[in-house]
């Protein structure tokens, strides 16, 4: 799963990149890897995944990666060349979900102030000028994709013909300075596979669902604060999700082993560093969830859409065993918890045995057979 973050200059966007990279780094079995400068993998923190292994022993533990893409921070007018313009935008354009960095504090740490680009603080402004400048840059794709799908369109083929109704439908939208996800809620394309795969593949960022994250003042880690509360319910009023998170105690957790980054949460009140929030923000934003694999190798966390079916899932591991399914067989970390081994599980009459309709619930530990 990949996230791209966005946000004006001096919110404090690099700040909490670098801590999710480096909090990623403390992960055991899945170190933290700089792909390119502005990029990251991280391990995504799964409990369930240490208590498989208390009872299945492993060469290994897999949790599921995050892929974190950080892009240099957009002005007001960077459609224009303001700034960097929209250059870097292009890294963003694949990814799952947008995690949308919002300044809540007035000062630094320290008393210090740090120059606001708009010259004061303002949630609420500072969200709607990234979102200006995603739809016009949306607006510039799709523009530069019609001559080409008008031309395609002539030959009737109906995938040519899909892509030029998705493009013609969305542009008033964008004109009008509504995102894509709005434009698709108003109905105006049908929703079906062959219109998300085309727009899809368009790569326009505000179709993707978004993460608002509330960097917050030190003395207000839970974003209880008047700044954090109106984007929490500006959040919820397009249907997504908000994570208070301040970058500064999150950059000081991430030098510290362990015990004491435990200390240092209980002392400011908080239970899990942001990297866990965050997280588990996404994967409830994009409705993924979990199943494992589990046996003297690895353990692993696989993240898959909610609904997905058992071939699906198998799919994920690789696409000859969604090919060459069969069936699956499938038991939970409760039921593993309780029976303590798989053999036990099998002998109470645990274990199920799954087919292609089976849809995975979240925590199942599966086994899966099949033939290429």
């Amino acid at each position: 799963m990949e996230v791209g973050i966005v946000g004006l200059p001096n919110v404090g966007k690099s700040t909490l990149f670098n801590a999710l990279t480096a909090a990623g780094a403390h992960a055991a079995n899945y170190p933290f890897a700089t792909i390119e400068p502005n990029v990251g993998v991280v391990s995504v923190p799964e409990p369930r995944l240490h208590t498989i292994s208390e009872l299945i022993k492993s060469e290994k533990i897999l949790p599921a990666p995050l892929r974190i893409v950080d892009i240099a921070g957009i002005v007001k007018g960077a459609s224009q060349g303001e700034g960097l313009g929209n250059k870097f935008l292009s890294h963003i354009r694949q990814v799952d979900a947008i995690c949308h960095v919002v300044r809540c504090f007035e000062k630094a740490p320290g008393g210090e102030d740090i120059t606001h680009v708009e010259g004061s603080v303002d949630p609420i402004r500072d969200i709607e000028t990234i979102e200006t400048e995603l739809i016009i840059a949306d607006l510039q794709v799709v523009e530069s994709a019609l001559p080409k799908a008008e031309r395609n369109a002539r030959t009737r083929e109906p995938e040519a013909i899909a892509r030029l109704e998705l493009l013609q439908a969305i542009r008033p939208g964008l004109e009008q300075g509504r995102n894509v996800r709005q434009i698709l809620a108003e109905g105006v394309i049908h929703d079906d596979p062959e219109h998300r795969r085309i727009l899809k593949g368009l790569g326009l960022i505000t179709a993707k669902r978004v993460l608002f994250i509330a960097n917050v003042d030190e003395d207000d880690p839970r974003g209880e604060g008047p700044l954090a509360t109106r984007v929490r319910e500006r959040a919820a009023a397009e249907g997504m999700l908000c994570v208070p998170v301040c970058a500064k105690i999150e950059a000081e957790l991430s030098e510290l082993d362990e015990a004491d980054r435990l200390e240092m949460l209980e002392s400011v009140g908080l239970s899990e560093p942001a990297l866990d929030a965050v997280a588990r923000a996404a994967f409830a934003l994009l409705d993924m969830h979990y199943y494992f694999t589990a046996g003297p190798k690895e353990i692993r966390a696989w993240p898959i859409p909610v609904g997905a079916t058992a071939p699906q899932a198998a799919g994920v591991i690789h696409s000859d065993f969604e090919r060459g399914f069969i069936r699956a067989e499938v038991y939970s970390v409760g039921d593993l918890v309780e029976y303590k081994t798989e053999k036990a599980i099998r002998e109470a009459g645990k274990l199920r045995v799954e087919g292609k309709a089976y849809v995975m619930r979240d925590g199942d530990i599966t086994h899966f057979l099949f033939n290429t």
